[in-house]
């Protein structure tokens, strides 16, 4: 069982960069919705609305967006991490 979160994480189960960022709130066993978007950027109407562009992965957790997972990993780090769970 997961730890409850209000993340949201858009993204394609074909994507490397997706499948990183997956691994990580997996690690962190995290619970988040998960919003598969279409192959094609002129279809990612969904991901253009909360993060002004169209590449994958996108990650919101409350008023913070993220859309790469060079950034994602370590926020989740940060935020979720066990030095974050120590500090609570």
């Amino acid at each position: 069982m997961g730890r409850p979160s209000e993340i949201v994480l858009y993204q394609a189960e074909w994507c490397p960069y997706c499948a990183r960022v997956r691994a990580k709130l997996t690690d962190l066993l995290l619970d988040y919705k998960n919003v598969n978007v279409p192959r094609s950027h002129t279809e990612r109407q969904e991901v253009r609305a909360v993060s002004g562009q169209t590449s994958i992965p996108v990650l919101v957790d409350g008023d913070v967006v993220l859309d790469d997972d060079d950034d994602i990993i370590p926020y989740l780090e940060k935020m979720y991490g066990k030095a974050a769970a120590s500090a609570r």
